[in-house]
Order: C-alpha cells, then structure tokens, then sequence
C-alpha cells in the first residue's frame, strides 16, 4: 500500500505533463527568450516583421470550460511559445475547435415475468472541446511596431486624443404614418 501512495501521484503527474500543448518549427533565426508580456498578436501583418518559426498551440488541459477561456488559453501559450523563441509578435494564422473526449452516461432497467419481459434505458454524452490555434511566431523592429496594423488582436483601440469631441448623433427622424384604409 505504501509504494501505491508513491506511485500514483507520480503517475497523475506524468500524464498531465506528457501532452503537449504547444509546438514550434524553426523557420528563421531565434532570438533570446522575452517576457511573455511583451508579445502581441496580430491579426494582418505588420508593415516589417522578421520570421522566426510555425507555432502551435492548445487550451487541451486547461480545465477551461467556456470557449472564451479556451481561446484566452491558446493565445497565452502562443505567447508563451514564441517568448521562448525571442519573439515579440505572433501573426494569428488560424483557430480552431478541437473534441478532446466526452462524457457519457446511461441507466437502464428491466422486468420480466412467466410470459413476458421488458426493458427501457435512456442515456447521454457531450463533448469536451479545446481550442488549437496556429500563427508565426515573428520578431517586429521597433520603428515597424507602430506601423503594424492598426488594432492588433487582444489589444484595445487607442484613446481618441485629447480635447476632440465626439459629435453626437441626432435622434431618428419619425414618419408619420399613412392613415388606416378601410
């Protein structure tokens, strides 16, 4: 029993960390590691970028269950992958749905009898599902970064400047209406 207690957290552990949930393929040159903070991902390429690998990357393990917290966990580990490369941008190629497994479940009874027999069962399933996402895991000189597409994905619009005013829309005109035929 002892050597149980031992083995199965360690085997627990194991299999959590065997699947990988993020990938590259060099395609360029690396660069040091950076923060994970400072890469942006860009939804049209920026007006100067060099590439440096293919990435991939999945919220497969995240025990997230919206698909909105899914898609925020692939994109923090493309983030994540393309630090690690020196990267400072990931030019998003494609995202995807993908069924990681399902849950089923069913029950079921039966009767019979000198003459008869019967039985009724009912049951169910649903999928679980993660998001896979693909991009370039790009280098963006500095004097290119403000050049790059004017809103990069998971980054908010700029303010407007200050001291312009916003006009203001004038309420919709009403149509009178035609009088009621008989």
């Amino acid at each position: 029993m002892p050597k149980f207690r031992l083995i199965a957290p360690a085997a627990c552990m194991l299999l959590a960390t065997g699947c990988s949930t993020s990938s590259h393929v060099i395609t360029g040159t690396p660069r040091p590691p950076i923060s994970p903070d400072s890469v942006r991902i860009y939804t049209t390429p920026p007006a100067k970028f060099e590439q440096i690998a293919t990435i991939d990357a999945s919220s497969q393990g995240s025990f997230a269950f919206t698909s909105q917290a899914n898609m925020d966990k692939a994109m923090e580990r493309l983030r994540i992958e393309a630090a690690k490369l020196g990267a400072n941008g990931v030019l998003l190629q494609g995202v995807h749905d993908t069924q990681t497994g399902s849950v089923g479940t069913g029950v079921g009874s039966s009767s019979y009898g000198p003459s008869s027999a019967s039985g009724v069962g009912v049951g169910g399933s649903f999928a679980l599902t993660s998001k896979a996402a693909q991009g370039l895991a790009i280098y963006v000189p500095p004097e290119a970064q403000n050049a790059a597409a004017p809103f990069p994905l998971m980054s908010p619009p700029p303010p407007p400047p200050q001291g312009t005013a916003v006009p203001a829309t004038p309420p919709p005109a009403s149509v009178p209406l035609p009088p009621p035929t008989k």
